[in-house]
């Protein structure tokens, strides 16, 4: 029998616990999206390349397809050789990359990111796309924005000198076998390297001057490349890749036009073919062009011209030979960068 009281007014019910205050809806959106953003910054990243790419098939179509169509009746054979010579290429950059910095770069992916700056390289003028490709490789080894502008610059300013020093080896070594003085261009001609670079110094100095900012910084890569390069030219195998690298690469670039040339049926020597590619190289290379094509090509036209073959086998060598170097490699090299992007290596 119970002993609580059954009359009486009630008490107060008991008040409800309180509600858990709800969450912001805008909260979670504003962190998925916050994290979304990488995410999508680097799926556009990895599909540019591939809608640039698209873009210049459009519009150079018809060097394509004539080039396509010539290599279907040349020799395969030379071919083949002319698309080992162009592997070799990739490898020759990456030595040079390797021997323009102290430390050690993986050599696997040095390569994968040197096959996708070609790539890189032929949408650009002034190997841009390379360099900025390069850049970011080296950046994410760890190696510090100073020293990697400075070996990027290191690798620009060795190039071309290693190639003037392979081309006065070819005029001491072969003076009767080249046609020196029918390749020699005129004074107008010698004078626009030295103009271009006379506008490049000066005005990176009146940059300098204008904007004080920007001091302080290039006092800084100037110091970090003065002494990388002491440093790296006290390390004998740093200099052999460096100066050997950069001195073999046009040399293959000379091979894979005289492969290509060969399997037209041209019937110049290897050492003519390369002298040709040299001096060609040489008097127009200081014209910013994509990879070099245009002026490049129409000069080295010209030279085939100077040692008689008929323009139609010269032009037809030169469209197999950036068939080869250019668009054969492009699809493939932008695929790697892509990659490359994709696992956060660039």
């Amino acid at each position: 029998m119970s002993l609580l009281p059954l009359e009486g007014p009630p008490g107060p019910l008991p008040a409800p616990a309180p509600a858990p205050a709800p969450l912001p809806v805008g909260a979670p959106a504003a962190t998925g999206s916050r994290r979304s953003l990488p995410r999508l910054a680097r799926r556009a990243l990895t599909l540019l390349p591939l809608l640039l790419i698209g873009v210049w098939a459009v519009l150079d179509w018809r060097a394509l397809y004539e080039g396509t169509a010539r290599l279907a009746s040349a020799d395969p054979g030379w071919l083949l050789i002319g698309l080992f010579y162009t592997c070799l290429g990739w490898i020759s950059n990456s030595v040079v990359r390797q021997g323009a910095l102290p430390e050690r770069l993986p050599p696997g992916l040095l390569v994968a990111s040197q096959f996708a700056a070609g790539a890189a390289n032929h949408v650009l003028p002034a190997s841009l796309g390379a360099h900025a490709v390069t850049l970011r490789f080296l950046q994410g080894q760890g190696i510090a924005l100073a020293r990697a502008t400075a070996s990027l610059a290191l690798y620009a300013l060795v190039r071309p000198i290693a190639k003037t020093l392979v081309l006065l080896g070819f005029l001491i070594t072969l003076p009767g076998l080249l046609r020196i003085g029918d390749l020699v261009p005129d004074r107008r001609m010698l004078f626009l390297p030295l103009v271009a670079a006379g506008l490049g110094l000066g005005g990176t100095l009146l940059l300098l001057i204008l904007v004080c900012p920007l001091r302080r910084p290039a006092v800084t890569f100037v110091r970090t490349a003065l002494t990388d390069a002491r440093r790296l030219h006290t390390m004998p195998s740093r200099v052999l890749a460096l100066w050997g690298g950069a001195a073999a690469a046009p040399l293959l670039q000379a091979s894979v036009i005289h492969a290509v040339g060969a399997s037209l049926g041209m019937t110049l020597s290897w050492a003519q073919v390369a002298f040709a590619y040299l001096a060609a190289s040489t008097a127009v290379g200081s014209v910013p062009a994509p990879g070099g094509i245009g002026p490049i090509d129409a000069a080295m036209v010209f030279t085939l011209a100077v040692y008689g073959v008929p323009v139609s086998v010269g032009t037809a060598a030169l469209i197999g030979y950036r068939v080869l170097t250019v668009w054969l490699p492009l699809l493939p090299g932008v695929l790697c960068m892509s990659a490359l992007v994709h696992r956060k290596v660039l």
